[in-house]
């Protein structure tokens, strides 16, 4: 009977595939529109927005409806930027767990309108243009190259750009720096941490990806590949499910790109996120380039010089190992790299990660997010880590302004967040929301002779902004969500060691706390930690399955180290060294009676961030 079953489920699945192999139609239809400048230019305006990326175009379409006359400045001859320069048109959604889409609004009217989570570039470049030009109030120029602020003091009052040879000045009463590396922001003096620079890693940079482009790939095998792939693994208990297709996305492949051995020692392949043209091109998602200076425009011209001569290799492999990839061909690639991280700029407030995996709610949230945080592989770490995945969290409009500068917002992936919590909220969705909640804050602070810093203090003021988005479609609905993880006695150390990037809960916030403690996983903590607290010591080699003496004894040992002390090899001994300084508390001293136990995650998890925390004192 079980066979029997199992044969109609996979009868069904086949079928089902052919239907829809039946179903898929080539549409080349699609017609790149020309791009141009608005002729009447002004020198003054209520609002500049500069930096024409898809956060850039939200904002100043949202300034525009509010009745803001508003120049749009781009220095590339599109707009899009990321998606459509950099052709990353596979889109990383913010989703509530019940399947509410939280970036409603002006995102919304892109998302329909572009046909979902994968689009054709063509499409989504009329979009952003045609949009752009329908709004009466609102001028555009590309071509437009930032130069420099317009500052009197801390207040920013215009910008200096060039175009077509030629330095323009141009003001306005308020400013949006939607530039993806807040290049305005940094000119005009804004604090910023750099990459991981706040938790001690600033020379960590994950790999920037060059998206290219395959044709003559048969998507009609890539789907039932893909599918039977997860079918097997979700029905038949077969393998891993993280992979599949639809009708215009498919993501799989992951064993397959791992395993390519690369000509360029800093570069990696790893599992494909592809996204189907309407031509029946697809993009490809998965090449990882490391060594590339994201603030250097000669370094990234490099970076895709190197990317291009790799893809000579890659698409043999790709031929020879994915399966629909049989007969693929090399297009192009895309014209910009995609950049997951810079700057961070300092703001009234930053989002933590603790903002983000609590699941926190704001009281000046503009904007909701949800997505994983996603940090992705840098030289030193293959795989990359989701730290952990929220339902949701608020982002506070304090976030987009800016210490030190005023008249200025700061939208997208380098607003006032932390640099893990960035992991999530730098998705173009949750910059999308942030850019429209910017133009409607710039509105009200024009209209009301407002600034923003005292804005954001004002909860009645806070209160209009958030109604005026609703009514224009946003979800800002409030909520209550905390983590099951939260109430469990370890949780603040899980906040300590989390916060510093050495822990991380994956995609179902389980960092194990109740499971024994492994080698690698104490030798990673007690290293991080030491290298986080600023501490030079030797690497420290953990045998395998530690027992509570071998745990004791390294912290003691280096707590030693950094008194100028010798400690007596007693386990006695270096219990009470960590009593006195207060590392093995009470609570925890009943963990760790038994020299030989084996401990639990939990336990050394706490007694490692009491550690961490005594270092930092000292």
């Amino acid at each position: 009977m079980r066979k029997f079953r199992k044969g109609i489920l996979i009868g069904g699945f086949v079928l089902l595939c052919v239907i829809f192999a039946i179903s898929v139609r080539v549409n080349d239809t699609t017609e790149e529109i020309i791009w141009h400048n608005a002729y009447q230019v002004d020198e003054h305006y209520d609002v500049i927005v500069v930096g024409g990326e898809p956060e850039g175009v939200a904002a100043a379409i949202s300034a525009a409806r509010s009745g803001m006359k508003t120049l749009l400045l781009e220095d590339d001859y599109a707009l899009g930027g990321l998606m459509t320069l950099g052709e990353l048109n596979f889109i990383d959604m913010c989703e509530g767990r019940d399947g509410t889409l939280l970036t409603q609004g002006i995102f919304q009217e892109f998302y329909e309108a572009v046909g979902g989570s994968a689009f054709d570039l063509n499409v989504a470049k009329n979009w952003f243009l045609l949009t752009a030009n329908r709004e009466p109030l609102l001028t555009l120029r590309t071509k437009a190259e930032l130069v420099a602020p317009v500052m009197a003091e801390q207040v920013l009052s215009g910008v200096v750009v060039e175009e077509q040879g030629k330095k323009v000045t141009y003001t306005a009463e308020r400013i949006i720096d939607a530039t993806a590396d807040a290049d305005l922001a940094a000119m005009a003096g804004v604090p910023y941490t750099y990459a991981g620079e706040d938790i001690g890693e600033k020379e960590r940079q994950m790999g920037v990806t060059l998206v290219f482009e395959l044709a003559d790939v048969n998507w009609s095998k890539v789907f039932f590949h893909l599918n039977w792939q997860r079918f097997k693994a979700t029905v038949l208990d077969d393998g891993h499910a993280d992979m599949g297709a639809t009708k215009k996305m498919a993501w799989g492949y992951t064993e397959e790109g791992y395993s390519y051995e690369p000509q360029d020692k800093e570069m990696r392949l790893r599992g494909f996120n592809i996204a189907r043209q309407d031509n029946g091109n697809v993009l490809i998602n998965a090449l990882i380039i490391f060594g590339v200076d994201p603030l250097s425009e000669e370094s990234k011209a490099e970076g895709i010089a190197r990317g291009k001569a790799e893809l000579e290799y890659i698409v043999p492999y790709v031929r020879e190992n994915f399966a629909g990839f049989e007969k693929a061909k090399l297009v192009d690639t895309a014209e910009q790299l995609y950049v997951r991280e810079t700057r961070h700029i300092i703001g009234e407030y930053q989002l933590t990660i603790d903002d983000v995996l609590e699941n926190r709610d704001q009281w000046d949230k503009i904007a909701i997010g949800s997505y994983p945080v996603d940090v992705q592989p840098t030289l030193t770490q293959t795989y990359g880590t989701v730290v952990g995945a929220p339902d949701r969290y608020g982002v506070p409009f304090r976030c987009l302004i800016p210490l030190e500068v005023d008249n200025l917002l700061v939208v997208g992936r380098s607003a006032s967040y932390t640099s893990l919590a960035a992991g999530s909220a730098r998705v173009i969705p949750l910059g999308m929301a942030e850019g429209e909640a910017a133009g409607v804050a710039a509105a009200y602070s024009i209209r009301n002779n407002v600034d923003f810093r005292t804005m954001s203090k004002d909860a009645d003021i806070i209160k209009q902004i958030q109604n005026t988005l609703k009514l224009q479609g946003a979800y800002l609905e409030d909520f209550y969500l905390p983590e099951p993880v939260m109430s469990h006695w370890a949780y603040p150390g899980v906040k300590v060691l989390r916060s510093l990037g050495i822990l991380d809960g994956g995609y179902t916030n389980d960092y194990q706390l109740d499971a024994p403690l492994s080698r690698w996983k104490y030798q990673n903590m007690i290293n991080n930690v030491l290298k986080k607290a600023g501490i030079a010591t030797d690497y420290i080699e953990v045998n395998d399955n530690p027992p509570c003496r071998q745990i004791i004894g390294t912290m003691a040992r280096e707590a030693a180290k950094l008194e100028g002390v010798k400690y007596a090899n007693d386990y006695q001994v270096y219990l009470q060294v960590l009593r006195d300084k207060g590392i093995l508390t009470e609570n925890l001293e009943q963990y760790f009676t038994d020299g030989e136990k084996q401990p639990q995650s939990a336990e050394v998890i706490m007694l490692t961030a009491n550690f961490y925390q005594w270092l930092q004192a000292e």
